[in-house]
């Protein structure tokens, strides 16, 4: 059997491994990186937020994204019964990126793998991993399998485990824990939209509240392709009869601001779906290795927030692991897992607070403060660890208050206007 010797060996060729990748690459070491599937592949996680476009910078990786020309997006536009609420990423709280781009996932990844491989670092595709043994001094041996059944074996001094929804580590060694999150289901497609123009939204995705608890998301991307998809419980989905085309389409139908855009449109492969994928581990790090990205914990597709926060955790990851490697001390919990808690719990409350309704409360209040709407902002712009703004400092308790106050304010606002017209009469 092969035994190949790295410094670094990498699990997943995604974002998350390629960011890691990428900085431990370009700080001198050496890095084997192994991806279970072949590319390109489809994955979910198509709206990019600004966040992430530092990390792909620092990583040396943006211009292979440029490279693609993909639609540019500068914004969120959230709708509920024909009221609109847009947010704009140049009128953010934080300093930072005012745009990102919406990209088929099939080509992100793939320019990302390919940029990686342009810096001196090989991809190795359709391998996987069967074992892993861990040393006292933070070393392992992984056994690895390719796609015609050759095995062969790494010996590295760190192991980044940026597998995403494989998460391999935490299936090896039992780390897996349940998320506090309800379990919930997506059914979405790829249309042909060429009815694009009926809809001023080109530039920023677009969330449709289409029941208190079901929500829409529209992903335009620059190919006239756009990408549509439904999330609520799967107990909502069972209300509707048939294949998952006959009910994507019977949903899209039931929702007044896309029916007559997309009524008959092409989809472009039979609808996916996917369900039950809030996902948490016991922890982040151990004695020679390190997850990162959905590895760590995927909350929900509602604010964009799985590509943020796994390129963000292997940016702050790989250059840990190049301080590791040079010898330096690294407080892993401190300087790793509660940096990466900030975000993802951060966004967390914001999740729970959109399927709870308060955000909607907030998002489509009359005479929103414009101040507030620009801290907001930031966090839908992927800045959940600016803690110098307050909604993302006090996220646990701020959305909850200031949906109360804006109740209260439009609750004395009705009754005042109801003595006002009774003293009309």
């Amino acid at each position: 059997m092969q035994t190949i010797k790295t410094d670094v060996l990498i699990i997943g060729a995604g974002p998350a491994g390629t960011v890691a990748g990428a900085l431990v690459n370009k700080a001198g070491f050496n890095v084997y990186v192994v991806e279970k599937m072949k590319f390109p592949r489809f994955v979910i996680g198509e709206s990019l937020l600004p966040r992430c476009m530092e990390a792909l910078e620092e990583a040396g990786l943006l211009e292979s994204v440029l490279q693609q020309g993909f639609q540019r997006k500068t914004g969120a536009k959230f709708v509920r019964d024909g009221v609109i609420c847009d947010y704009s990423f140049s009128d953010q709280f934080t300093d930072g990126w005012d745009h990102a781009y919406q990209v088929t996932r099939a080509d992100f990844d793939l320019a990302l793998a390919n940029g990686l491989q342009a810096q001196g670092v090989p991809v190795h595709y359709e391998t996987s991993v069967t074992a892993i043994q861990f040393r006292e001094d933070g070393s392992s041996i992984t056994t690895l399998v390719d796609a015609d059944g050759q095995e062969a074996q790494v010996e590295a001094r760190f192991i980044i485990d940026a597998s995403g929804y494989g998460r391999v580590i935490p299936r090896l060694f039992g780390l897996e824990r349940p998320s506090n999150l309800p379990p919930r289901k997506a059914l979405f497609v790829h249309i042909k939209d060429e009815n694009r123009q009926m809809d001023d939204e080109p530039d920023r995705i677009t969330i449709v509240v289409h029941k208190p608890d079901v929500w829409v998301w529209i992903i335009p991307f620059a190919t006239g392709i756009t990408s549509v998809g439904f999330v609520g419980s799967p107990a909502f989905f069972e209300k509707y009869q048939g294949t998952d085309e006959e009910v994507l389409r019977a949903l899209i139908a039931d929702e007044p601001y896309i029916a007559k855009r997309m009524e008959g449109v092409a989809f472009l492969w039979e609808p996916k779906v996917l369900q039950s994928w809030s996902v948490t581990t016991e922890k982040f790090y151990g004695n020679g290795f390190v997850l990162t990205g959905n590895v760590t914990e995927f909350l929900d597709p509602v604010f964009s927030s799985g590509v943020t926060l796994a390129t963000v955790s292997s940016q702050i990851a790989g250059n840990l692991v190049v301080r590791h490697l040079k010898g330096e001390k690294v407080d892993w919990e401190k300087d790793y897992t509660e940096a990466m808690m900030q975000g993802v719990n951060t966004f967390r409350s914001y999740v729970m607070s959109w399927y709870d309704t308060s955000l909607h409360t907030i998002f489509f209040a009359e005479n929103q403060d414009p101040e507030i709407k620009r801290k907001i902002c930031s966090v839908l712009a992927g800045y959940v660890w600016d803690t110098s703004n307050d909604y993302v400092k006090d996220h646990e308790t701020v959305l909850h208050k200031l949906a109360r106050t804006i109740k209260l304010r439009d609750s004395i606002s009705y009754i005042n206007s109801g003595f006002k017209n009774e003293e009309d009469k």
